[in-house]
């Protein structure tokens, strides 16, 4: 009888979790009407050229990290969040992309960045390359580098930004403008003698001299432009801050030499001198601080994010690009690879405020933005919990009282229902409690008394909480599953289906009427968009979180 009564008060409690309004069936049958709707003016392709290209990569954002961070952005809005709706779900479009490296099933940040910046696939830990190229062998390097779609966008004349909350000289974003065997070649200060001595380039030079016109940098690793020893403008008693370059040269300066006279190049490492700048009076904007910006509290700021920008100023400048970097998040793939979790999903909403200011400084019709990710991780949620139960467990819900029997009646609920966060169940083998959210593998494997550790004797609510994971390692692994690539505006309908990879930046490129295959952007049918009187203004910014 005791089972039978606690076991309807969990089904009272669980019938309670669901919105009134979600009860009546005439509520879905409504819903999927507009979506219907929505998808028929679809119909009607958006087969305009576009006039700028926005990429957002969220580096390790996986389909679950996606789903998670749908989740976690309506709880922070006092929302049960399943219903909720991510900027990049509002994309009409969406793909699966294969990511697998030409070397390896489960890939890496280098190799993927070379498909969906250069649209060939590589091998994984070389940047820039074809596959052509074998990891640390320089000598394999010359006649296999392969260039960018920010190559291609320059070009053809159009201004380009780089935005990450990585260092600059990342993998992720070092493949759109450098040529590596080593995607850890920062500075000459990590390269092996026999790569200086055959003539290799460390990626920071590369950032300087490959491409010396790109109108926007912003990230991290300004070590790696200075003399070794060199003591960090901000942390000069920091040792692990200081330059790195064992040629001596200080390759912000060396940026400056670049420049055209009369055009005007800022320097800076901080955020206030960010927003003192008048970027509309600005030519050229290289942004760096110490090593990759620091993660903040959940919903803080990076070192490079000012809150959200007034409307973009008039055309002159860097005024094209001042309105989409603010706001980006980033290092949802360092979250993961520690284990915590919610610092990468924290990262993941704030990538997702990035979407949505963009949108808002952005129109569909002659802006193309694509959202992706380089690779998922062995990150999953599950074991049944109940609708909008706290995906970290910060503000456990008030169990509701019954609406009959005895007040005593509550706590045996507890003993069915679970702890915020936690699943509703424990393991019918070791019969300990776990949380939703697990890793496959990872430094969250932890042994007590010779048995898995009980996580509700400790704070998995906390920032650097690390969840359980089925494999002990220092540092979690990729996962192998396929991506989601989001688009939205002219010719966003190119993305759909499952594609290779390396087909994303083929696809912006026609969409843009850049790079090699342009054949069509004379043909009848294209808008007015097209015009040369256009296109010269576009815009290019990769923001690689």
């Amino acid at each position: 009888m005791k089972a039978f009564l606690l076991t309807l008060l969990a089904q009272l409690c669980l019938a309670s979790l669901v919105p009134e309004n979600e009860k009546d069936p005439e509520y879905w049958r409504q819903q999927a009407q507009e979506t219907l709707r929505d998808a028929l003016r679809l119909q009607r392709l958006n087969q305009n050229v576009a006039k700028n290209l926005i990429l957002f990569l969220g580096d390790g954002m996986g389909v679950s990290t996606v789903t998670a961070a749908r989740i976690l952005k309506g709880q922070l809005q006092n929302r049960k969040g399943e219903e909720s709706l991510l900027e990049m779900d509002k994309f009409p479009y969406v793909a699966l992309a294969k990511t697998y490296n030409t070397n390896a099933q489960v890939p890496d940040s280098a190799g993927t960045a070379t498909a969906y910046l250069c649209g060939v696939k590589a091998n994984e830990g070389t940047v820039g390359v074809s596959a052509g190229v074998t990891r640390d062998r320089c000598n394999t390097t010359k006649g296999q580098e392969v260039t960018s779609i920010l190559r291609w966008a320059k070009d053809e004349g159009k201004a380009v930004g780089i935005v990450t909350t990585t260092r600059v000289t990342h993998a992720t974003p070092s493949a759109a403008y450098a040529h590596s065997a080593n995607r850890d070649w920062y500075s000459d200060g990590e390269m092996p003698p026999d790569a200086l001595e055959g003539g290799c380039k460390d990626i920071a030079r590369q950032l300087v001299e490959n491409i010396p016109d790109i109108e926007v940098i912003l990230g991290g690793g300004r070590k790696y432009m200075f003399p070794k020893n060199a003591s960090d403008v901000e942390y000069p008693q920091e040792e692990k801050h200081r330059g790195t370059r064992l040629d001596r040269r200080d390759l912000v300066q060396a940026w400056h030499d670049t420049k055209p006279p009369g055009k005007v190049a800022k320097y800076v490492w901080h955020r206030r001198d960010l927003l003192a700048l008048n970027l509309s009076r600005v030519d050229f904007l290289l942004g760096e601080s110490r090593g990759a910006p620091r993660p903040p509290a959940p919903r803080g700021g990076w070192d490079f994010c000012p809150p959200p920008p007034p409307p973009p100023p008039p055309p002159g400048g860097l005024g094209v690009l001042s309105g989409a970097g603010p706001g980006t998040g980033g290092r949802i793939d360092h979250g993961h690879h520690e284990g915590k979790a919610k610092q990468a999903l924290h990262e993941a909403v704030e990538l997702d405020r990035a979407i949505g200011l963009a949108a808002r400084l952005t129109s569909p019709q002659d802006t193309l933005s694509v959202v992706t990710a380089d690779h998922s991780h062995v990150f999953t949620f599950g074991g049944y919990t109940p609708r909008g139960n706290p995906i970290f467990g910060e503000t456990p819900p008030s169990p509701p009282a019954p609406a009959w029997g005895h007040p005593g009646d509550v706590p045996a609920v507890l003993t069915v229902l679970p702890l915020p966060g936690l699943a509703p169940m424990q393991s019918d083998v070791d019969r300990k409690p776990f949380t939703s959210i697990l890793y496959g593998n990872g430094p969250g494997y932890k042994i007590v008394g010779g048995e898995r550790e009980n996580v509700s004797a400790v704070d998995f609510a906390h920032a650097n909480y690390q969840a359980q994971s089925a494999v002990p390692l220092r540092q979690e692994t990729h996962g192998g599953e396929d991506v989601a690539v989001f688009a939205r505006g002219p010719m966003a309908h190119l993305l759909h289906g499952v594609h290779e990879q390396n087909y994303i930046p083929h696809a912006m490129a026609y969409a843009a009427c850049i790079g090699p295959n342009r054949a069509h952007c004379n043909a009848a049918g294209r808008t007015a968009t097209a015009s040369p009187l256009l296109l010269p203004f576009l815009t290019l910014l990769l923001l690689l979180c």
